[in-house]
């Protein structure tokens, strides 16, 4: 079918819309879809899920569009395709209910034929409700944030994500594919109908191949062509070379079939395009990941679905510049977690090569949160399931399935070991080309009473796996997972190796501050095919969930090893994000994102140093903090105190240099808790510090750190110079509060103000600070260690656009880019 987005000019509502009544008394808020309802609200201390969703307050929202329906559509097909749409939504036209939707993260399609007004205008009102407390474990963002497309088609039409190209093979020059094709057949007559499928490479119109076949597709019925496909010389897509194809297929109706074939004149065909990716996928415990026949050991992240400054908004231009930055670290993989992420982001990782473990669920029937999908999940996880799944399967980037996360269902509750197989088999049905798998944690959770008190309650901990009664307990739920995912049990893969030789393991999410010493592991075990950190990328919710601070030894931090840091008690408002990833919220890497850089193999040197005030004390973190490392050498007030700083070099040595004078040479140290690493005590003395890294005695690469001296100007620094006036395009515009030479200041903490005119908006206005009661849309903000981010969003009118920044005390400064 034909799909037009019709994303412009919609009209948003705080509330419920039920009538034209309450239309006219609400005139509401013109926006431009996808759209985040509840970012721009304001935090509250007592928000219903608390840090769970960052202190954001759920709530009911409405979307109108008034939209011609054109007459000579009268005999065709006409429906909505909605991308996701965050949560429990209803879909009205003119009125009347026609569909409707509990998962906010599957998209779904509404058939709009039977309803529509041909020839007029109809109004599509969709609502949409966050307000069952608590819903989920983390900020789910609402309304229609990812957005929406009219299709049109004829009667005998493809159906939507109706086309599925696979790789069977690659030998002897050539791809040997399948295809099927999936036509709906919605007049009163059995139809002949001739399917053609045309292969090219992304960026060319010429003709790699094109097959066709004739099918009968029974009145108000549909039917399936299949077809084999042989591509020559093919270009094979992996995450080093994202070669891309597009297949397009067409639909031709030839006429009724009754007792034989009744041919028609008609020119009218169905046409649906798509890209895809020709590669091949095996796992097994002998080679491990296999990817076109390569070994692959995956370096992943895991990534919640919030755009921080954006909210739950998805824009490939965001998804773009996210997965760009991964892979700019030494990311190759993405785990989508909990739950289906937007089509924009898959195909972000197509185009740019980053390889997904797409993931269904975060909750089956039993709840982890009292509004949760849990209690849709009987009636809906099929229709859900299969929409997620033909969304996403002919895209090459994703390359394992998960039916779920941390599942209670796995110790066998709630028929918990059938309903594990049964989801892994839907899938098969629908895609046998990947491998399915499970972020399988430890029985913290998930088991009866009698079974309960021999387990550790301290939610994804090492504890309580010193025998095999994990193993035992869990083996039924991973009948039918063909790699196991490992959530936090590193410990295990060796011993459990040694129980099932076959199995395939997955470190499926892990710590992130121990990627130094479990890397070198995952690359020595063939059965182990990567790690997954939490998290690759900060979000909103689940806040401060990573934490270091430092403190005297009696510290109820310390005694508890840090559990008593933990959210909810352990982060109070206005904890806004989690505070545990490789970038923050505004895309700016962290030490922990250089720290996994150089394990990988980066040759750079990261010198980082720790607040004078922390010297001596004891060090106090959450399973999922990072220690406090500044890139700072602003100490003001703390002259001739103690300091110690900390480098991160892949070297052999380091060497560090205060004001030109050496203070020492060191082997960089490979030992627990933080390989890769040398540390310098020294005492602070304003001026410049380099640390420099050698192996073999030649200089490797040299990092440094200067003390700035206080604020004197703003500068503001677009990531590019240009969009398109599509409605969806964005720049995001660095903002750096710097001395007079340049240097930001890394403790500028300075209020912001900006401004934007012309022919875009400012869609995020803010700063990467965990804990703040910023409203990210209303163009204030305080500068975090120096820096802010602005993000401008095109319109769909051609022409320049200027935004100003100003600081106390400092001025303002403005910069122009150009909308296309």
């Amino acid at each position: 079918m034909n799909k037009q987005c019709i994303d412009e000019k919609w009209t948003f509502r705080n509330g419920f819309v039920d009538s034209l009544g309450a239309l006219q008394e609400d005139k509401g808020q013109e926006v431009n879809l996808p759209h985040d309802g509840m970012i721009g609200t304001q935090v509250r201390p007592d928000a219903p899920a608390r840090s769970d969703s960052g202190y954001f307050v759920g709530g009911l929202t409405n979307y109108t569009k008034y939209l011609m329906i054109p007459a000579e559509w009268e005999e065709d097909c006409v429906g909505l395709i909605i991308d996701g749409a965050m949560m429990n939504v209803t879909v009205d036209i003119n009125g009347c209910k026609v569909g409707s939707q509990h998962y906010g993260y599957a998209p779904f399609y509404v058939d709009l034929t039977d309803y529509v007004t041909f020839g007029k205008e109809n109004r599509i009102t969709v609502n949409c409700n966050t307000s069952m407390y608590v819903n989920s474990r983390w900020y789910t963002g609402s309304g229609l944030y990812r957005g929406v497309r009219l299709c049109h088609g004829s009667r005998v039409h493809i159906v939507p994500d109706g086309v599925f190209v696979r790789t069977k093979e690659v030998a002897d020059g050539y791809a040997f594919l399948e295809a099927e094709v999936e036509v709906a057949n919605r007049t009163l007559e059995s139809r002949l109908a001739e399917v053609t499928l045309t292969i090219c490479k992304e960026n060319s119109e010429e003709k790699e191949c094109v097959v066709k076949r004739v099918i009968q597709i029974g009145a108000g019925k549909s039917e399936t062509a299949k077809m084999a496909i042989n591509v020559k010389d093919p270009l094979l897509w992996d995450a080093e070379n994202p070669y891309l194809y597009k297949v397009k297929a067409s639909v031709k109706s030839l006429g009724m079939y009754r007792t034989h074939f009744i041919q028609e004149e008609t020119t009218e065909t169905d046409e649906e395009e798509t890209l895809f990716g020709i590669r091949t996928i095996t796992a097994d415990s002998i080679r491990g990941l296999r990817i076109n026949g390569k070994t692959v050991k995956l370096k992943g992240g895991c990534l919640h679905h919030d755009n921080g400054l954006l909210g739950a908004v998805s824009l490939y231009a965001a998804e773009e510049r996210k997965v760009r930055k991964l892979k700019e670290e030494g990311f190759n993989a993405i785990r989508t977690a909990h739950n289906p992420p937007s089509a924009a982001l898959i195909e972000a990782c197509d185009r740019l090569g980053m390889y997904v473990f797409d993931e269904a669920f975060d909750a089956w029937g039993i709840a982890k949160r009292g509004g949760d999908y849990s209690q849709f999940f009987d009636n809906d996880w099929k229709k859900d399931l299969t929409a997620f799944v033909r969304r996403d399967r002919n895209h090459p980037c994703v390359i394992i399935w998960s039916t779920g996360n941390e599942i209670p269902e796995r110790g066998g509750l709630d028929n918990g070991y059938e309903l594990a197989t049964s989801l892994a088999e839907t899938i098969r049905r629908l895609d046998g080309t990947r491998p399915v798998s499970n972020g399988i944690c430890s029985l913290w959770s998930g088991l009866d009473d009698e079974l309960v008190g021999t387990k550790s309650q301290l939610q994804n901990t090492s504890e309580g796996l010193f025998d095999t009664s994990w193993e035992t307990i869990t083996e039924p739920f991973t009948n039918g997972l063909d790699i196991v995912g490992y959530n936090y049990m590193e410990e295990l893969y060796e011993r459990d190796h040694e129980m099932f030789p076959e199995r395939v393991i997955l470190g499926s999410e892990n710590f992130p501050k121990e990627i130094g010493f479990r890397w070198p592991m995952v690359e020595r075990l063939p059965y182990v095919i990567g790690d997954f950190t939490w998290t690759a990328w900060d979000y909103l919710g689940e806040a401060g969930i990573g934490k270091a601070v430092y403190v005297d030894k009696s510290d109820t931090a310390v005694q508890t090893n840090g559990w008593s840091l933990m959210p909810p008690s352990g982060s109070p408002y206005p904890w806004r994000c989690a505070n545990d990833a490789d970038f923050d919220i505004t895309g700016h890497m962290m030490p922990q994102g250089a720290y996994r850089s150089v394990v990988w193999g980066s040759s750079k040197t990261h010198l980082f140093s720790m607040h004078p005030e922390t010297f001596g004390k004891k060090e106090a973190m959450t399973m999922w903090g990072f220690p406090e490392l500044l890139g700072s050498w602003n100490y003001s007030g703390w002259e001739k105190k103690n300091i110690r700083l900390v480098v991160i070099s892949n070297a052999e040595e380091v060497e560090l240099f205060v004001n030109g004078k050496s203070i020492g040479r060191k082997p960089v140290g490979m030992e627990r808790p933080l390989p890769y690493s040398a540390s310098f005590d020294t005492v602070y003395e304003p001026g410049e510090v380099v640390a420099v890294s050698y192996t073999s005695g030649k200089e490797v690469s040299r990092d440094s750190l200067v003390t700035t001296g206080k604020p004197a100007k703003i500068c503001l620094l677009p990531e590019k110079r240009s969009m398109q006036a599509d409605g969806h395009d964005l720049i995001y515009v660095g903002v750096e509060i710097t001395n007079q030479v340049g240097n930001v200041v890394p403790d500028a903490e300075i209020k912001l103000s900006a401004q934007v005119t012309g022919c875009a908006s400012l869609a995020g206005f803010g700063s990467a600070d965990p804990k703040t009661e910023d409203n990210y849309t209303d163009g204030d903000t305080t500068s975090f260690r120096g820096r802010a981010m602005a993000i401008l969003r095109a319109g769909y009118t051609p022409g320049s656009c200027t935004i100003t920044v100003s600081a106390e005390g400092i001025g303002h400064v403005a910069e122009s880019v150009e909308v296309q």
